[in-house]
């Protein structure tokens, strides 16, 4: 048995290296696709304006033409309809119809992101399954396997909003974390398969520890919705100002109030499961040592984390905390949350130390 759970720890890894390698690939053609967006848009933009300069010319001519009799706006008959510019907006002005037919249709890279991107899910899920095997129980019982999980969970949740929503336009970000996460998982935190410490040997590891990996994957998306809210706040700014549009590729994302809309959801759902989180972890502590709160570097960062979230949907519902700050309030949040998984769990001692390092 032990060599059997050896070598399906080795077939987890080699997994985990493939997805990883996969995600690298998609992680790629997103990027290229934001960039081909911005050459695109940009090109749409040059036609635009060369539309609207021969649509000057036009009107211009048709005032002569009526100033010296030779018809003009009222001129009747075919030609005369057919020398009027066109009012309405075309694919090729570079309009907003432009652009929604180059986010709906044209979008090849993104498209072979995505079909990358649930390959490597697939790989990924098999490198959770494996290991789950070789350890014989639920793969979340250090930082290498909770680093590992909640990658495969943020990026299936992301696979699977796309269902719903056009949020391609995560995927660069989405990406981008969960190969760091596996990178880490791997370079600082690799643990080999092995047994749980007493005190994790309980039904409530997967009761708690699930909900609480679910919850910091939906914080994740969160987190990129907040970076992009801010990048899409400056952007608006910029253009309201008359300046440049120095991120274009930044039209294929909504704009900054869509962007802190959908954020605000996600974090009131993953508010709700941080909350289950606190109290089952509360509840498993009072089965393990007897009490429910014992003032563990643990348990007071979660209980920080849950205070954060809940007064950024309590200062955004009822305070009118809106825009920037509640993008930044978010982000704040998502910083509490990589603190508490990697400083309290490597730095301080306390009962709740299982990295495995």
């Amino acid at each position: 048995m032990p060599a059997i759970n050896e070598t399906l720890g080795q077939y987890s890894e080699l997994f985990m290296l493939l997805a990883a390698g996969t995600y690298t690939v998609a992680f790629i053609a997103f990027a290229w696709d934001l960039a081909k967006s911005s050459k695109t848009f940009h090109a749409l933009d040059l036609k635009a304006a060369a539309a609207a300069g021969a649509e000057k010319v036009t009107v211009a001519a048709g005032r002569v033409g009526a100033t010296v009799g030779l018809g003009g706006p009222d001129a009747g008959g075919p030609a005369g309809r057919a020398e009027r510019p066109t009012s309405g907006l075309t694919v090729e002005s570079g309009t907003a119809a432009g652009d929604m037919k180059y986010a709906a249709e044209r979008r090849v890279p993104a498209r072979v992101a995505v079909a990358l991107t649930v390959l490597g899910v697939l790989i990924h899920g098999a490198g959770v399954v494996t290991r789950a095997l070789g350890a014989g129980r639920v793969p979340w019982g250090n930082m290498y396997e909770f680093l590992t999980t909640g990658a495969f969970v943020a990026v299936a949740v992301f696979l699977i909003t796309l269902i719903r929503r056009d949020l391609r336009f995560l995927g660069t970000f989405v990406l981008g974390l969960a190969i760091i996460m596996l990178v880490a998982a791997s370079v600082s935190f690799w643990t080999p398969v092995g047994h749980l410490v007493p005190a994790l040997q309980s039904y409530w590891l997967v009761i708690h520890v699930s909900i609480a990996v679910l919850s910091s994957a939906l914080f994740t998306l969160t987190f990129a919705m907040s970076a992009l809210q801010l990048l899409q706040s400056y952007r608006q700014k910029n253009l309201a100002a008359g300046r440049a549009d120095n991120l274009a590729f930044m039209r294929v994302v909504p704009n900054a109030l869509s962007l802190e809309n959908l954020s605000y959801r996600i974090n009131a759902i993953a508010f709700i499961g941080w909350t289950f989180t606190l109290m089952f972890g509360a509840i498993w502590a009072e089965k393990a040592w007897g009490r429910f709160w014992g003032w563990d570097p643990k348990e007071v960062w979660t209980f920080v984390i849950w205070v954060v979230y809940a007064g950024y949907l309590h200062a955004r519902a009822t305070r009118g905390w809106t825009g920037t700050r509640a993008a930044w309030l978010s982000i704040v949040g998502y910083a509490c949350v990589i603190i508490n998984f990697t400083l309290v769990n490597t730095v301080f001692n306390g009962l709740h130390s299982y990295s495995g390092l």
